[in-house]
């Protein structure tokens, strides 16, 4: 891979243990990056420490203020700055019609999209402050630009992502800070086979009629893989781009709109 950042930066990123955020803790730790990661599943966890054991790992729900607040103060114990946030922590949520959709689920969803990204963010900005170049980049979703039936609590919460990018550009932008949200569509890996298959069994369809229609959802007719995820994130780290600030970037071969129903 070409070297977009020419100089080490200290990296966080929750949920880096699997999916998405691996393929961006990769990209970082292939650039000689110290990456810090945290994640809620044990088994990531240590799957990740076996082909990673010099990286900082530790186990966190970050829709718990407090273990979000304890992951910080590790942080902090080992270096004075954190020079990008990766903010990728996220569930897929019920899959139903929102009038069935219990208030536990919604507030799961909420809670662990939304919630913990706000948890993460309140934690991580005094050390982001004492960075030369901060950068932020909120994992949202091509869902943050349609409506999207019978995934109403998701919906919602990468549409809030959105509103609070933006917001928070606005707020940090005169100390330096650059803020993006990054909004991929579906990315091949396990969270969007879940969904598949439960898309399926509600519509009474197969799985692979339902992924064809999600791929006939999108220009390019085709599912992203999390590496052009990470690659993208990268770019937006790296000086190249130094005045990208304040926007929401799709990365998802064109999102056309949004339908669960064949």
């Amino acid at each position: 891979m070409t070297s977009f950042l020419n100089r080490t930066l200290n990296v966080v990123i929750p949920a880096g243990a699997s999916g998405i955020g691996r393929s961006i803790a990769e990209a970082f730790i292939n650039e000689n990056c110290t990456v810090f990661i945290c994640d809620i599943s044990k088994k990531f966890i240590r799957s990740f420490q076996k082909d990673y054991p010099g990286v900082s790992v530790d186990r966190v729900d970050v829709s718990n203020h407090a273990d979000v607040e304890l992951f910080f103060k590790s942080i902090s114990l080992k270096t004075d700055r954190i020079d990008v946030l990766i903010n990728c922590a996220g569930i897929a949520g019920p899959t139903d019609l929102l009038q069935n959709i219990t208030v536990k689920d919604w507030d799961n969803t909420v809670s662990t999209n939304l919630n913990g990204m706000f948890y993460v963010l309140k934690e991580a900005i005094p050390l982001l402050k004492k960075s030369s170049s901060p950068s932020i980049i909120n994992i949202a979703s091509s869902a943050s630009f349609f409506g999207f039936p019978f995934r109403s609590p998701y919906a919602a919460a990468k549409w809030a992502v959105i509103g609070l990018t933006k917001t928070l550009a606005m707020e940090l932008g005169g100390d330096g800070f650059r803020i993006n949200a990054v909004c991929p569509g579906s990315v091949s890996g396990n969270r969007i086979n879940s969904v598949l298959k439960l898309d399926a069994k509600k519509q009474k369809k197969s799985v692979g009629e339902i992924k064809d229609l999600y791929t006939k959802q999108t220009s390019m007719k085709t599912f992203v893989e999390p590496e052009d995820v990470a690659h993208l994130v990268l770019f937006l780290s790296s000086d190249y781009g130094r005045f990208i600030s304040g926007q929401a970037i799709g990365i998802d071969g064109h999102t056309e709109g949004l339908s669960t129903k064949i």
